[in-house]
């Protein structure tokens, strides 16, 4: 039984071992049906708990965004996501494995053009195209004991944890448990999201003016060696020396979306 359970264990880690989108090794334990299923039942969980917006244009404005992004996705990602905006003051948004993304209305007061919602939108589409969320399962996996990796190993089942995979896939502070995405996922992510844009059409400019709104707007932030995050003006730092090498992607681009932002 050991030796099965270490020849088992053996072809899990070969297995799991993948490299992101820029290159960075990964350790991947779950497959990608396994991860939309979660996003989707997280997805469809937080319609529950959250006021949804249904003001027409907010919608449309979003939905315009959103879809420039994602028709520039590799093939395997494009097709039908679902963009729901929800109605609060929250400055926030996400993507979910399973082709789900979700945009507070809050955002838009300090994304004030489109081409800063881009920005927003693209970098959390590039936490899903990096498999993100699967890693942060992974590494959570991992540090929940042997027991967790035998499962998985043998194929025996997944863990049936709600709030392990609510949190792992980035949506946990709605539902009280939150597992932030690492500095190295929010820069990966940044890096994606301004590729992504600059493919669709939208300045890469202005995701360096949009955190400069989200600096104003956040006050005092703990010191970037206590945070998860990298500090606005790391991120800043790091997005100007990478627009750039995406301008080219902007210039080539064969249609510059003209979404017409909501006005209250």
């Amino acid at each position: 039984m050991k030796k099965t359970f270490s020849l088992a264990m053996v072809a899990l880690l070969m297995s799991a071992c993948t490299q992101s989108p820029t290159g960075r090794e990964q350790l991947l334990f779950n497959n990608e049906s396994t991860m939309a299923q979660m996003g989707t039942q997280s997805f469809d969980e937080l319609k529950k708990k959250e006021k949804i917006d249904t003001d027409p244009k907010t919608n449309q404005y979003v939905q315009c965004v959103a879809g420039a992004i994602t028709r520039v996705l590799p093939a395997e990602q494009q097709g039908d996501w679902e963009v729901v905006v929800f109605d609060s003051k929250e400055v926030n948004a996400f993507a979910l494995p399973g082709k789900k993304i979700g945009v507070y209305s809050g955002l838009l007061k300090v994304a004030q053009t489109p081409d800063q919602l881009a920005a927003v939108i693209g970098h959390e589409v590039g936490h899903v195209l990096a498999h993100h969320s699967n890693e942060r399962l992974t590494q959570n996996q991992i540090y929940s004991g042997v027991s967790v990796l035998a499962a998985v190993a043998l194929g025996l089942s997944n863990v049936d944890n709600k709030g392990l995979y609510m949190a792992a896939l980035g949506v946990g502070a709605t539902v009280g448990v939150l597992l932030p995405y690492s500095r190295k996922h929010e820069s990966e992510a940044d890096q994606i999201g301004l590729e992504l844009m600059a493919k669709a059409g939208f300045d890469p400019n202005q995701a360096v003016v949009l955190w400069h709104n989200m600096e104003q707007n956040a006050g005092k932030t703990p010191p970037e060696l206590l945070s998860t995050h990298p500090s606005p003006a790391s991120r800043i730092q790091a997005l100007s020396d990478e627009v750039p090498k995406v301008m080219p992607y902007y210039q080539k681009a064969a249609i510059h979306p003209q979404c017409k932002r909501a006005t209250n």
